[in-house]
């Protein structure tokens, strides 16, 4: 391992990470700050709900891509593909989109940039695609059968660092599953709140009807 060539990689990521594009796209399409609308947050789920369903796509997928590039692209290209590289490397590209430097260090909730950190580790490591499907699955179920985005990440986020331990995860990768889930859960807590309370935003399905 280098270290110089880890310090550089990881300041890259958090720097792929910051990239902050539900703000770029409220910015370009309407002329908005959308973290002034909606929800407030600076995440794919807000970008849905303010810019539409095409926009609201192109923002996840893109901070998808900000999770996989550092983890792939970036490490690879200065030769850092040992486990405890790669998860700093992911920890930092999803700590940029959570904390973004280039809007006073208040971003996303880190969800898609997770799942982005996730699939690039996923292609460099893949004993972990067993624990990225599985953990693809679960947010999915919950999604489709309850409506609810944030309790179904939640889930997720929480079972993440059980399937690590479950399959047997190289000791960094179970780390690194544990600050994920704390990053994840800890961004959500507005959405804890409002869970709790009955509140929470739903998505209503073609499929399912309203209670």
């Amino acid at each position: 391992m280098n270290l110089l060539f880890l310090a550089v990689s990881a300041v890259l990521a958090y720097l792929i990470g910051s990239i902050p594009v539900a703000y770029i796209f409220g910015r370009v399409l309407k002329n908005l700050d959308i973290r002034e609308h909606g929800s407030g947050n600076m995440g794919a789920t807000n970008a849905f709900r303010v810019l539409g369903k095409g926009p609201g796509t192109i923002v996840l997928i893109l901070d998808i891509i900000k999770g996989i590039i550092p983890v792939t692209i970036v490490a690879n290209a200065f030769g850092l593909g040992d486990a405890l590289s790669l998860v700093i490397i992911a920890v930092a590209a999803v700590a940029g989109h959570n904390w973004t430097v280039f809007l006073g260090f208040k971003g996303g909730k880190g969800m898609a940039t997770s799942l982005g950190v996730l699939i690039g580790l996923a292609i460099q490591l893949p004993g972990l695609r067993i624990v990225l499907g599985l953990a693809t699955l679960i947010w999915l179920v919950l999604f489709l059968s309850l409506g609810y985005v944030s309790l179904a990440s939640i889930s997720a986020a929480v079972a993440l660092p059980i399937l690590m331990v479950a399959f047997e995860a190289p000791f960094p990768m179970k780390a690194m599953a544990i600050v994920l889930c704390v990053f994840i859960v800890f961004r959500h807590r507005s959405n804890i709140k409002r869970l709790v309370k009955g509140q929470e935003n739903r998505v209503s399905f073609p499929f399912r009807k309203r209670p």
